[in-house]
């Protein structure tokens, strides 16, 4: 008889965990359409509004509520943002943003850090830093809320 009872506590076990395991399951966090959004916007857009200067592009990416920690540990809004942006950057060579973590939160919002690279030829300007961003949809669009640069280094 103990032979069965350790047969059916196996069959049960077995069957408890196989059916818990898929009705407890979270949903992805993140549809496939949201995620490549997400993606697009670090890698793409935001390289591009930032190595062409282009100030309409960057107003597009980032909310209202926007604001950027820079490496000197200093706040700055959206709007010194894109006066920074017209006033400061020089286009570039090549600028490209590597995504290192891609976290959606269970509030709606998808934390996105990795290594940036800005290289500009002209000046020998050769540059890595690291940044975190967070970002929020606001109706049907992804816009960044915060973002923190820092481990800027010459990589010449």
């Amino acid at each position: 008889m103990p032979f069965y009872r350790n047969i059916l506590f196996l069959l049960s076990f077995l069957i408890i965990t196989c059916t818990a395991d898929k009705s407890t399951r979270q949903p992805d966090l993140l549809s496939a359409k949201d995620e490549e959004a997400s993606r697009y916007l670090k890698e793409v857009a935001w390289p591009k509004a930032y190595t062409e200067k282009d100030t309409v592009l960057l107003k597009q990416l980032l909310s209202e509520r926007f604001v950027i920690i820079d490496y000197h540990g200093d706040w700055h809004s959206k709007q010194d943002e894109l006066t920074w942006l017209k006033e400061n950057i020089a286009q570039s060579d090549s600028f490209y943003y590597e995504i290192k973590r891609l976290e959606p939160l269970e509030d709606g919002t998808v934390i996105l850090c990795g290594t940036g690279r800005f290289v500009r030829k002209a000046d020998s300007l050769d540059l890595t830093y690291q940044t975190s961003n967070v970002f929020v949809k606001e109706d049907t669009r992804w816009k960044a809320v915060q973002s923190h640069v820092s481990g800027v280094k010459d990589t010449d």
